[in-house]
């Protein structure tokens, strides 16, 4: 496995510059935008041109929405309107996501995913993005809003309150979108 370090963080409640201030601190080289629709109404210095300008000159900006969004395009992925995450990981646009993720990883690179939701355990980072990557022996560490860090198994037991049979109801989106 790779040196590497994935990060997941959402923006929701957080500042600019909390915001640089928590992917500083982790040391994070790139911020992996993985909203499907990089905008935000609430807080739209968030919004995918103001948010790529915005960050520290030691961060680059990747939109990755279109591979690792919360709200694919694909009707099939989804189960009475409501995103089915593991229906969208078997997806070759996802696979294709994860594939970048995992390259970032082994190329030693300090990555960050970044969506609205300040939660994790409310947040498809963490229920289908980091699983996936968890599945595969890669670790992802959640910046929580007042900086602390939270593992994915952490997050997931705090999601299902450590029961496994739970875990399916987590693979569904908690919103209905269609």
């Amino acid at each position: 496995m790779g040196t590497g370090k994935i990060y997941s963080i959402g923006h929701g409640g957080l500042t600019g510059v909390a915001l640089n201030e928590h992917l500083r601190r982790a040391g994070v080289q790139f911020l992996i935008d993985v909203r499907s629709v990089p905008y935000s109404r609430h807080q739209p210095e968030f919004g995918r041109e103001l948010l790529q300008h915005s960050l520290d000159s030691t961060v680059k900006y990747v939109f990755m929405g279109a591979l690792l969004g919360g709200r694919p395009d694909d009707d099939s992925c989804y189960t009475n309107g409501r995103v089915d995450y593991t229906k969208t990981r078997t997806k070759d646009f996802f696979k294709r996501g994860i594939d970048r993720l995992r390259s970032a990883h082994e190329q030693g690179f300090a990555i960050c995913m970044l969506c609205s939701e300040a939660q994790p355990s409310q947040c498809h980072r963490a229920k289908m993005i980091g699983q996936t990557l968890a599945d595969e022996g890669i670790e992802v560490l959640h910046i929580l809003p007042d900086g602390r860090i939270r593992s994915q198994p952490d997050v997931m037991r705090e999601l299902t309150g450590g029961q496994g049979a739970l875990f399916a109801e987590a693979q569904l989106s908690r919103k209905t979108y269609r």
